[in-house]
């Protein structure tokens, strides 16, 4: 692939992932915030109750609405460009794929090995939940648990890879499926376990910030894959002309 097609690329996943990021915008702007709302109205009811209430340095509506179009929609950029330069890397080394079902299968596989491997182990929690003091812990046991996921994945793939030409493609494929599922099995054993949601909390609440947060990501990521999916599509297999178009080109 020559440098020409990266950057068009390039610049496609970086589009499709705003446009993503829009999408997945809206989804928590109706689904996530209410639930970040009722979290926040438990912390501050909690804070009342000690006298320990803090002033509040930005507004919760500039945050509800200005400073989360301004994170999702960047992150979606970003995150948009990154998956562009996989998906170059990918077209072609891992099946006999074309640019839509590659961007379908690198969307689908990125979203386990991002976010839903790490997700289960370490869920997303809304404020109020958790520890001040042991946030930065909490932290990197999710991006070891992300990296490992990631890396787990690409393993797994090579793996398929070379087992295809003598188990065939079906056979690899399900080996190493069974050997990510494995190898991340025992990545949650080893990792240690983080539980500090508090007892009053409603679990409810809890459940539900937690499937609003999922039903971001899936948005983001399966938007993204078809969006960039349709634009790969026209830029490296464009469709014939017509020939009253090949004609008029022609004279």
């Amino acid at each position: 692939m020559n440098s020409v097609s990266v950057r068009s690329l390039l610049v496609r996943g970086m589009l499709a992932g705003l446009a993503a990021g829009v999408l997945a915008l809206v989804v928590a702007y109706l689904l996530g915030e209410p639930h970040v709302d009722a979290a926040i109205g438990f912390e501050e009811a909690h804070a009342h109750s000690h006298g320990d209430g803090e002033v509040e340095l930005v507004s919760r509506s500039l945050q509800s609405t200005l400073g989360l179009a301004t994170g999702i929609l960047l992150y979606g950029l970003a995150f948009g460009g990154i998956a562009g330069l996989a998906f170059c890397f990918a077209l072609g080394r891992i099946g006999r794929f074309g640019p839509r079902a590659t961007a379908a299968l690198l969307s689908g596989a990125g979203l386990v090995a991002v976010y839903v491997v790490p997700f289960l182990k370490y869920p997303a929690n809304p404020p109020s939940v958790g520890e001040p003091d042991t946030i930065g812990r909490r932290t990197t046991l999710y991006f070891l648990m992300m990296v490992l996921s990631v890396l787990l994945a690409v393993a797994a793939t090579i793996l398929g890879r070379r087992l295809a030409p003598s188990l065939g493609n079906w056979n690899a494929t399900a080996v190493a499926i069974v050997g990510f599922v494995a190898a991340v099995g025992v990545a949650y054993a080893v990792l240690p376990v983080v539980d500090e949601v508090p007892e009053d909390f409603p679990a409810s609440l809890l459940w539900q910030f937690r499937l609003s947060a999922l039903a971001i990501q899936v948005t983001l990521w399966s938007g993204f894959g078809l969006l960039f999916g349709h634009l790969a599509e026209r830029l490296l297999n464009p469709a014939p002309a017509t020939a009253p178009a090949a004609r008029a080109a022609a004279v």
